[in-house]
């Protein structure tokens, strides 16, 4: 069993930073991979970035490269989400998942999400 708690979530004027984490605890293994995934209000989840706990290969999302950076400690059992340049169309639930396969939305654990708000 794996456990997922995020944080860090908040309100951000457009233009501006946030940094998530996720703390993760249980049976993950370092083949595992890692992935942020949001969901805006009335939307479907969408995928927004990926990273294996060994190597720290990345996948992101078109619309937050060169924005967003995932990033993990492996001594802490965490990974980030650095999100530069905010729009407000990065409003949505963040979640943070974890599959021992690289998905991009199917993940077998999740967190309880945390929110992000964008004001323009």
């Amino acid at each position: 069993q794996v456990q997922l708690v995020e944080s860090g979530g908040g309100l951000v004027q457009a233009g501006g930073s946030l940094r998530l984490s996720c703390a993760a605890s249980g049976r993950i293994f370092s083949n595992y991979y890692m992935g942020w995934v949001r969901q805006a209000p009335g939307k479907e989840r969408e995928f927004v970035a990926r990273i294996r706990w060994s190597g720290g290969n990345t996948y992101y999302a078109d619309s937050v490269k060169g924005r967003f950076t995932i990033s993990r400690d492996n001594a802490k059992n965490t990974v980030y989400l650095q999100m530069n340049s905010l729009k407000p169309e990065d409003t949505a639930v963040y979640y943070c998942a974890a599959d021992s396969r690289p998905r991009l939305i199917a993940y077998d654990y999740w967190g309880q999400g945390t929110q992000v708000t964008v004001s323009s």
